[in-house]
């Protein structure tokens, strides 16, 4: 039968069109989006999903803190990027601030924040993450500080004109061509040529407005410029942040997927918060399935967490919901760099950390195991048991338990469902097979018959509630490296294995009885009696080599804190003999300082107040308090030179204290314990009537022991601005 070359065409369109590919071009990035809105796998078809977090190292507030760490932004870079593969996480995504690398026109700027965004999409290929870039954020750069004027085009039309006016939208143009034409100088590749950038969402959380078919012109605008630069790999548009104008956005030409995000638990509460969320997270609901077109788009997370909830069985719930909802890219907002994640300053309602939030982290992990493991689009139980994975609010507890893999965000009694096939084991507190005492976070992983890898994180102790107002001098979780108890009951390691340090200066060399062992902070090679290996500590196993391990230092943390003008000020006892002189103006509660002014009336030669501080002692416990040694006070001075007294006053009353000097400038000051010599202390509440005798000296025999003290006092002469006293 013979054809016409119209009709051959004809019928080699609908066999293509048969065949589902929304996408016919190699994308490069080995994914596309069929015409049923499912990412797929070009080399076999197969489903795709990824799971993992936005990180903001390279630009805004997370540069600049991490600069005035004195760590370098690479290094921190590399260290965070270790810890998300440990975690095994495989998607990245932040949104890229514009403010920080375009003018107002729309030019790409070539500077330090494109260079060190460029180096970490290189770190982030080095452990087999994908990419997903955002190149517009549309928001200032400040926060939590105040923002900059860097002459941007997002900086001077702002997140609403932006959208809407030509001059801007013609600068958005510009600046999209020349970004995804910008070639990453670690790589040597393009955007679009990197295979492990997969797509792009063009903004992030546009603030649509006006009439509806404005939104579908700019949508277009903006794909079309990206598409005339090469770019072949899906794109995708925000549909959550303006969804009275969804309809608007599927209308629009060459969209592949839409984006949404999930706080279920609101933001910014201030405190943390108490009680099970887990109906928050049951179900994710999507309201636009009845738009034509919806459908055919993927769908994908750009942001989610659980705001203010410290517990750790929230995320695996979520990633359940996201699958069943039929999503196949989720990303936590925000991993804490950390450099800085001692004092969660980045974003005061998010905190994660492999090394301060371990039980946290672990539960990230098990989402991401869940993520990956169930189907999309299908319904799951909505209980606390669904495939090998369990939650528990009671026991503020995440848990995966396979044949081969066995983990838990805190202290579990279930037993694997298969000790001898275990691979892999990662948790916090203990279990059947690893019993420890410290509280950071471990991974223990079989890399060989008889030979596992085993990975202990530093303690990580809470001091304060880390979403409370945050301050640079804030410590809200110390880090402990100390000696602690383990035990693995690993049928495959038997119970006499040998302990071999790897790390970097790790020389340790032990030997498990009965499986029990001592254990400090670092990697280790352990081989089962009788089994010989040739692994060393440069080994490759994975992405990563045996010996890498990445900790903060011992930060000697407070033991319990005696006084954080943040919260403390209500336990201030005053002396000031004037009572028309308000010694402390107007300080708002939450403030990182407190300052105390002197009164005009020179005949007042010295102010002072007293904080009670034995309930905190009580709760810190004994065996922490015994090991301060330390007096540390957080100050500053109103004058360039004074001193003040600095004490502490015990359950028998005795008082002991010393001078210490200041300046104009904030300084952290440590005294040691036995520099406190028995002093004359304030009798507060002022004794009435007036004549009533102000000080009461302790004598000269008075035996000073730290878990007896209960007050500090401050006595000063010139006026003095205080952050914090607290023992190390």
């Amino acid at each position: 039968m013979m054809f016409s070359k119209s009709v051959l065409i004809f019928l080699f369109i609908s066999i293509i069109s048969l065949c589902g590919f929304a996408q016919s071009k190699k994308t490069r990035s080995g994914i596309f989006v069929d015409k049923n809105g499912v990412m797929r796998w070009e080399k076999d078809g197969s489903e795709a999903s990824f799971f993992g977090v936005n990180y903001t190292a390279p630009f805004a507030y997370g540069y600049r803190s991490i600069q005035r760490t004195g760590i370098s932004v690479e290094q921190a870079i590399k260290d965070d990027v270790y810890h998300f593969s440990r975690l095994g996480l495989d998607a990245f995504r932040v949104h890229v601030w514009d403010v920080e690398i375009s003018d107002s026109l729309g030019n790409l700027i070539n500077n330090e924040h494109l260079r060190l965004f460029d180096f970490l999409i290189a770190e982030l290929k080095k452990r087999k993450i994908k990419i997903l870039i955002t190149p517009i954020a549309f928001w200032g750069n400040g926060y939590p500080e105040k923002d900059e004027d860097r002459g941007s085009f997002s900086g001077k039309y702002g997140k609403q004109r932006v959208l809407v006016e030509e001059a801007a939208v013609l600068a958005q143009e510009r600046y999209l061509k020349q970004f995804f034409q910008h070639k990453n100088p670690y790589t040597g590749l393009t955007y679009q040529n990197d295979p492990d950038v997969i797509a792009t969402e063009v903004n992030n959380e546009p603030q649509h407005s006006g009439v509806k078919t404005l939104t579908t012109q700019y949508v277009n605008r903006m794909v079309k410029a990206i598409r005339g630069t090469g770019w072949t790999k899906p794109v995708f548009y925000n549909i959550s942040e303006s969804p009275k104008y969804a309809d608007a956005i599927v209308k629009a030409d060459d969209v592949q997927g839409y984006s949404f995000q999930w706080y279920p638990t609101g933001l910014v509460s201030g405190h943390t918060l108490k009680g099970n969320y887990l109906p928050h997270v049951s179900r994710y609901h999507i309201p636009f399935d009845k738009i034509p077109g919806f459908k055919k788009g993927a769908k994908l997370v750009y942001e989610f967490d659980a705001g203010d909830v410290l517990d750790s069985y929230m995320y695996p719930a979520m990633a359940r919901s996201f699958r069943v909802a039929g999503f196949q890219w989720a990303t936590q907002f925000a991993y804490d760099p950390m450099a800085t994640a001692q004092g969660n300053t980045e974003y005061q309602t998010h905190y994660l950390n492999m090394a301060y939030t371990p039980a946290k982290a672990i539960s990230l992990l098990i989402a991401s195991k869940a993520f990956h493991a169930l189907p999309r689009a299908k319904a799951q139980p909505t209980d606390s048991l669904f495939g090998p994975f369990r939650l528990s609010y009671a026991a503020s507890l995440s848990e995966m338990n396979a044949a081969q893999e066995f983990y838990y965000s805190n202290t579990t009694s279930s037993r694997p469902v298969n000790a001898n096939q275990l691979q892999h084991i990662a948790g916090v507190g203990s279990s059947p097979v690893i019993q420890y005492s410290g509280t950071g976070a471990y991974f223990a992983d079989r890399i060989a018959d008889g030979v596992w890898r085993l990975e202990v994180m530093p303690d990580a102790r809470s001091l304060s509630d880390p979403f409370e107002r945050t301050s640079p001098d804030k410590v809200v979780t110390g880090i402990s490296w100390a000696n602690q108890d383990m035990n693995l009951q690993i049928p495959d390691l038997g119970t006499s294995f040998a302990i071999k340090g790897l790390n970097s200066g790790n020389q340790s060399k032990d030997k498990a009885v009965s499986g029990k062992f001592k254990i400090r902070p670092g990697t280790y090679l352990l081989t089962r009696e009788n089994v010989s290996t040739a692994f060393n500590a440069d080994s490759k196993w994975s992405v990563i080599q045996l010996g890498e391990f990445v900790a903060p230092k011992d930060t000697q943390s407070p033991i319990v804190e005696l006084f954080n003008a943040a919260k403390d000020l209500d336990r201030i006892m005053l002396y000031n003999p004037d009572w028309k002189h308000r010694p402390i103006q107007n300080a708002p509660a939450g403030s990182p300082s407190v300052k105390f002014n002197m009164p005009e009336d020179k005949a007042i030669p010295m102010l002072g107040f007293q904080v009670y501080f034995g309930d905190r002692m009580k709760s810190a416990g004994l065996k922490q308090v015994i090991g301060a040694d330390t007096l540390v006070i957080r100050a500053r001075s109103s004058q360039s030179a004074a001193t003040i007294q600095i004490g502490l006053i015990d359950v028998n009353a005795h008082f002991f204290a010393t001078r210490v000097a200041l300046g104009a400038d904030f300084k952290t000051i440590k005294i040691p314990l036995n520099s406190l010599k028995p002093a004359a202390q304030l009798l507060l509440p002022r004794p009435y009537p007036g004549f009533q005798p102000l000080y009461a000296q302790s004598a000269a025999s008075a035996s000073f022991d730290v878990k007896l003290t209960e007050k500090v006092e401050v006595s000063f002469e010139q006026g003095l601005e205080i952050s914090s006293i607290y023992f190390k």
